[in-house]
């Protein structure tokens, strides 16, 4: 087994707005929570838990001229990660508004700011072997759209693995499927979960999804929660149960698994243990306050 390799993320870095609600919402009225500021984005969650895991790992992304986003970048580094950002002096460091119900679920409601006009991604010192991992929310704003799609041209070109996450269900259906899935390439490897797999395939399961994203070509993973999670590539199919887990917030788990999935794939390609590594670590998050390590 050779040791990890660098592992390149693009994406978003937010500031979590986390609201803990003791009840169900009350519309029109009132519900007491509990709320905090909490580091987020799913590019940066991921990078993260990469780095938490020994991972070597470079966050490409941008951000406000702002107190918010020096505090996040200065937590990213003393976390380990190398960051290479861009800033932005006319919009501030993106916020998400994250309400966490009793039983651990949660609704975001995203400004993303500085996170929508990402404009350049430096790919010069890129080396085969290396992997690039992209947040779907980057392809899904316009306004950063064009910046990763050519990161992912280079990263193909130069040798690099690449890995693209869904991101997010409603957002998906917006864009239109096909326009997503036609920035994928055979050999690309797609996290989603059992919604957004839906969403982009048409089917009622997320084995048929899994079947159908496996027959364009893609290293298909489907999350499924407390259900586990499944994967294919080719002609093979994986299947795990989710890891036990005391569930406090379920923000960031899905970058959890993300993370530890490559974390495992990464050095040896091995899809049954990446994904029992993947559901460990999915977890531990969701133990946690808030989407990081």
């Amino acid at each position: 087994m050779t040791g990890p390799a660098l592992i390149h993320v693009i994406g978003e870095v937010m500031v979590d707005v986390i609201a803990r609600t003791s009840s169900p919402p009350a519309p029109g009225s009132d519900a007491e929570a509990f709320v905090t500021d909490q580091d987020g984005g799913s590019a940066a969650n991921v990078a993260a838990w990469l780095a938490d895991l020994g991972v070597p790992v470079e966050l490409m992304a941008r951000v406000g001229e702002d107190a918010r986003g020096d505090s996040a970048l200065a937590r990213l580094a003393s976390a380990g990660v190398v960051l290479s950002i861009e800033r932005d002096p006319a919009r501030a460091t993106g916020r998400c508004v994250v309400i966490v119900t009793p039983d651990g679920e949660r609704t975001m409601f995203p400004d993303p700011g500085a996170n929508a006009h990402l404009a350049h991604v430096d790919t010069q010192a890129w080396r085969a072997g290396e992997h690039l991992h992209v947040s779907g929310y980057s392809l899904l704003r316009e306004g950063s759209r064009a910046a990763v799609l050519g990161a992912l041209e280079q990263a193909r070109a130069a040798g690099l693995t690449v890995s693209v996450d869904a991101s997010s269900e409603a957002p998906l259906r917006a864009l239109g499927p096909e326009a997503f899935l036609d920035w994928l390439e055979a050999g690309d490897l797609l996290f989603a979960n059992a919604l957004e797999a839906q969403a982009l395939t048409g089917v009622n399961t997320a084995e048929e999804a899994v079947a159908a994203l496996v027959g364009r070509g893609l290293v298909a993973v489907v999350k499924r929660g407390s259900a586990g999670a499944l994967a294919g590539a080719g002609s093979q199919r994986w299947s795990v149960p989710a890891a036990p887990a005391d569930a406090r917030d379920t923000t960031g788990a899905g970058d959890a698994f993300a993370a530890g999935f490559l974390a495992s794939w990464t050095r040896d390609r091995d899809i049954d243990e990446a994904l029992r590594r993947a559901t460990r670590l999915a977890a531990r998050a969701v133990s946690l306050q808030g989407g990081r390590p």
